[in-house]
């Protein structure tokens, strides 16, 4: 302790040690002391050493810092004196080798670039940042270190937590891959670090911002786990609650990680899409009216703002993403939200240049966003449309290059693969779409085409072109343009005037525009191509211009001018005797020379700006004066450079040949497109007939629902209708009724006599039916007998007999009911037919008569004959119910003695069996006994053959008898 306190103290006393000695001895503190004071001292001392000694420091103490982080784990100060130790001698940071210790022993010198500007200070850094790299080498030489400065991220102490952030912060900076590889395989690592976000002290995760920036550099893997950790809501969140686009440096370093996480990485884009995060962003862009005053911080984060838009729709992209980006963009009000700023005033240049940059690549290729952005006014009076605005500043010199490259560039993604919008550009260049009384695109366009600015010949003749890209209608339209050139002289083509400019030997990138125009025109287009031959001068000044030995600046113009002339051949259908494919090689032939032909053409795809506007789409030039070549053009060039090769080599034979070819191949492609299209039409009359068949099927089915219903609901109308008559016919029955007791004379009446004859006859046609079942039942029972005494005979044993007589009584007695039935019937018969008689007789002294004569005692000799007539009625039908049920009663009966003789007739089959069996028993014991009888006899005759005495069976039963005898007598002495 009193040599840290010398040490600390300085004191004057004796030579002082040198700092590498002062080092030597604390790291042995640190490596010897058992008090964790001790060892805590040593190590802030070290500390407070690093900077100034950071190569002693690092070669001496790194080992004994490392142990401290392994074994003092419970002490969080001296953990934090080791983090910021090891930070100190491995970061290279300039602005962070500041002394952020309260506890400096000795003032640190500035190192690094804050020294001097001088080249031995430059020396000095360098040196410095190859030491940083060398004690970066030295700790991830063992991944163990990487992953315990992991493990001590997750203490909470800001003490340790804050150091460790800068420590794996400073790690990656000095050897990004190889700590990425460590973190990535490392358990739960990016997973800790993502926890920095979450962490509630803004120090810890702003440091942490930073941290995840270098993580995520160039490893899609890394990314990936970065975004799927939440990493994009973490992010947002952040940014909104610092503000959005008027936050501070947070915003700054949130949306650099978003950048990182998303450039050229589709999985992280789909899944930023997918996650409804770019409606997010839409906030983003809400600027007021006031646009006065942005802050330095405020423009850097709306430019990473719109950056990140771009990257969400990059044409480098695959075309699907972008497509569903660009619609995602338009659906949620984005675009509409970038074409208010870009029709903003007060917005800062470069924040304005990259909303149009932003803008164009939101739209292009998107026909939606396309007819929207063809419709945004700028709020101008009167309203112009944003295309003709822009146009204006592209055209204009004064404007900044920036702006105008970004201008064209919108144009460009405006018309790309959109015909209709090329259609509306041309159309203003025509005739009879011209108004005098407004700026049209198209004017603005011939304006600078012509203009002394050869920056605006060239932007307007390459924004030219790109309304002329892949378009054959529209490159025959613009054949139609005529220009007034002076007053008094016949206007000229527009085809006609580029050629004069061009042949007038103006500045070189104004007729690099002007034959890169003329090249896309009349490319795949016989039209153009005839009317370019047409004019008699053009073929005699591009031979003269690729012929002529001109300088390096010029060998460009000669390439473009012997591209134009191989266009002419290619596309040439022979239409003008002047300038046909032969008579055009042959002058190339003559005039230049078919290899200095092909040798000028090929000095285009040799040029190095060539080469740089091939890489994108975006014209991105570092000079006015190198915009020399656009990035579709280039395609062009590509394209036709060999198929020309060929057409200038290639002999008048093999081009017959090959027209026959082609001939054929059109004719088979005519062919296959007639088929083509009767198929289509075919399928397009299948699909109506299947969605004919659905619909009727579906009527059908409708239809067969509807008759359901209708059946259903009459037979209910029927079932009414058969209730309602019904009801009817019990109502028509009552009133008849009361009709007939009014003309009812002393109680009886026609209807009730009526009545009585259909009964009467119906019990004479139920008693001849009885009579008939009578007669069946008597054969039967007849027939029973006979069977049951046939049984009787042939069945032994007393207890057949016995059931057989049982069954005969029990049929007797049912004869003797029938018979009895019988006699009540007859009865009743006589006693109906007695009825009969006297209700005539009753009807015939009953009926009316004018004669007043009749005297009161026949009248009631009458009724009472009547009321005994009624009485009699009632009985003889209280009979009849009585005989319905004898009747029933003895059909059962019937029914049972039919069943008892199935039985019997069962059981007589069963003897009959039993008897069968019986007999054939009997028989064949009688066979055994016969052949018994037999052996015994013969075994007697042999005994009796042999001497023996055989006695037979007479004397053997006379034996036996007197044998009983005596057994008599002596029983009875």
């Amino acid at each position: 302790m009193n040599f840290l306190r010398g040490v600390i103290a300085g004191q004057a006393a004796g030579p002082q040690p040198s700092g590498a000695e002062t080092i030597q001895k604390l790291c042995d503190r640190v490596a010897s002391s058992t008090l964790l004071e001790d060892r805590r001292d040593a190590v802030r001392a070290l500390k407070s050493l690093s900077k100034k000694y950071r190569m002693e420091v690092g070669t001496q103490a790194m080992d004994h810092l490392i142990n401290i982080l392994q074994t003092d784990r419970s002490d969080s100060e001296i953990l934090g004196y080791a983090l910021d130790t090891l930070y100190n001698i491995i970061c290279n940071d300039e602005e962070e080798e500041q002394d952020e210790s309260e506890d400096a022993v000795t003032p640190l010198p500035v190192s690094g670039k804050h020294k001097n500007v001088s080249a031995p200070d430059e020396n000095a850094q360098k040196q410095a940042d190859d030491l940083g790299a060398q004690f970066t080498d030295t700790f991830i030489q063992e991944p163990e270190h990487v992953t315990l400065l992991l493990s001590l991220l997750e203490e909470f102490d800001f003490h340790v937590r804050w150091p460790g952030v800068k420590l794996l912060t400073a790690l990656l900076k000095n050897q990004c891959t190889q700590v990425q590889g460590v973190i990535l395989v490392s358990p739960m690592g990016v997973s800790r670090l993502m926890d920095l976000l979450a962490d509630s002290r803004e120090v810890i995760r702003n440091d942490g911002l930073l941290l995840l920036q270098q993580l995520t550099k160039s490893n899609a893997a890394i990314q990936k786990i970065v975004a799927f950790e939440s990493a994009f809501e973490r992010l947002l969140d952040i940014i909104t609650e610092e503000g959005s686009s008027d936050g501070g440096i947070v915003v700054e370093d949130c949306l650099l990680l978003l950048l990182n996480l998303l450039k050229n990485n589709s999985s992280n884009q789909n899944f930023f899409k997918e996650g409804s995060y770019i409606q997010r962003m839409k906030p983003w862009f809400e600027v007021g009216d006031d646009n006065s005053g942005w802050s330095a911080q405020k423009v850097t984060n709306l430019h990473l703002m719109l950056q990140l838009v771009r990257v969400m729709v990059s044409p480098v992209n695959s075309p699907g993403a972008t497509a569903s980006c660009q619609k995602s963009m338009y659906q949620c009000g984005l675009l509409q939200q970038l074409c208010t700023i870009l029709m903003a005033t007060g917005v800062p240049a470069d924040i304005l240049t990259e909303t149009i940059n932003t803008v164009s690549e939101v739209i292009r290729g998107s026909q939606v966003n396309q007819d929207y952005f063809a419709s945004v006014n700028a709020p101008s009076n009167p309203p112009r449309p944003a295309i003709v605005v822009l146009l204006m500043s592209m055209v204009n010199e004064r404007q900044p290059f920036v702006l105008r490259c970004a201008v064209l560039y919108c144009f460009q993604c405006f018309l790309y693969k959109n015909q209709k919008g090329q259609g509306e550009i041309v159309a203003t260049l025509l005739p009879s779409t011209i108004d005098a009384n407004s700026i049209s695109a198209g004017q603005l366009l011939c304006g600078g085409l012509f203009s002394a600015d050869s920056l605006s010949n060239w932007c307007a003749a390459v924004a030219l072109a790109h309304a002329l890209q892949d378009n054959l209608t529209q490159k025959e339209q613009l054949l139609r343009v005529q220009l007034a050139t002076s007053l008094g002289k016949p206007p000229v083509s527009l085809l006609q005037q580029c050629t004069n400019i061009l042949s007038q030997g103006s500045k070189v990138q104004t007729r690099v525009g002007l034959l890169m125009l003329l090249c896309t025109w009349i490319s795949n287009c016989p039209i153009a191509v005839t009317h370019f031959l047409h004019n008699q001068e053009n073929v005699p000044f591009l031979t003269a211009q690729i012929s002529e030995n001109l300088g390096e600046d010029e060998r460009l113009v000669q390439g473009l001018c012997a591209l134009l002339l191989g266009i002419c051949i290619y596309y040439n259908d022979n239409s003008l005797e002047n300038y046909t494919k032969d008579k055009l090689k042959q002058l190339i032939e003559k005039r230049i020379g078919k290899e200095n032909f092909v040798e000028k053409l090929c000095f285009i795809t040799k040029h190095e700006l060539y080469s740089r506007a091939a890489q994108k789409p975006q014209p991105v030039f570092p000079s006015p004066e190198q915009m020399l070549f656009d990035h579709e053009f280039t395609k062009l060039v590509k394209e036709l450079e060999g198929v020309i090769t060929k057409a200038v080599h290639k002999s008048s034979e093999e081009e017959k040949k090959e027209e026959e070819v082609k001939k054929t191949i059109e004719q088979h492609d005519n062919i296959v497109t007639q088929y083509k299209e009767l198929i289509r039409e075919q399928d397009a009359q299948i699909k109506e007939l299947k969605e004919q068949v659905d619909s009727m099927s579906s009527q059908n089915e409708q239809m067969q629902s509807t008759v359901t219903q209708q059946l259903s609901t009459i037979q209910q109308h029927k079932d009414q209708y058969n209730i309602l008559k019904l009801k009817l016919g019990k109502e028509n029955q009552s009133p008849s009724n009361g009709q007939g007791d009014g003309s009812q004379v002393n109680g009886l009446q026609t209807e009730e006599l009526t009545q009585l004859r259909e009964e009467v006859e119906e019990l004479r046609k139920q008693q001849t039916l009885l009579q008939t079942q009578l007669g069946d039942k008597d054969a039967l029972i007849n027939s029973l007998k006979s069977e049951a005494a046939q049984a009787a005979q042939t069945a032994e044993g007393s207890a057949g007999g016995s059931e057989n007589t049982e069954l005969l009584k029990e049929l007797e007695a049912l004869r003797s009911q029938v018979q009895s039935k019988s006699s009540e019937i007859n009865q009743l018969k006589t006693e109906r037919q007695e009825l009969v008689r006297r209700a005539e007789a009753g009807s015939s002294d009953t009926v009316p008569s004018s004669d007043s004569s009749i005297d009161t005692a026949k009248m009631a000799e009458l009724e009472s004959r009547l009321a005994a007539q009624t009485t009699e009625t009632e009985r003889l039908k209280g009979e009849t119910k009585g005989l319905s049920e004898s009747r029933a009663d003895l059909e059962q009966q019937l029914a049972s003695a039919t069943s008892t003789v199935a039985i019997l007739q069962t059981e007589k089959a069963k003897l009959q069996t039993d008897v069968q069996e019986s007999k054939k028993e009997q028989d064949d014991l009688l066979m055994l006994l016969a052949d018994q009888d037999q052996k015994i006899h013969s075994l007697k005759q042999r005994l009796k053959g042999l001497g023996e005495t055989v006695e037979d069976e007479d004397d053997l039963d006379a034996r036996d008898q007197t044998d009983e005898e005596e057994e008599e007598d002596e029983e009875e002495d």
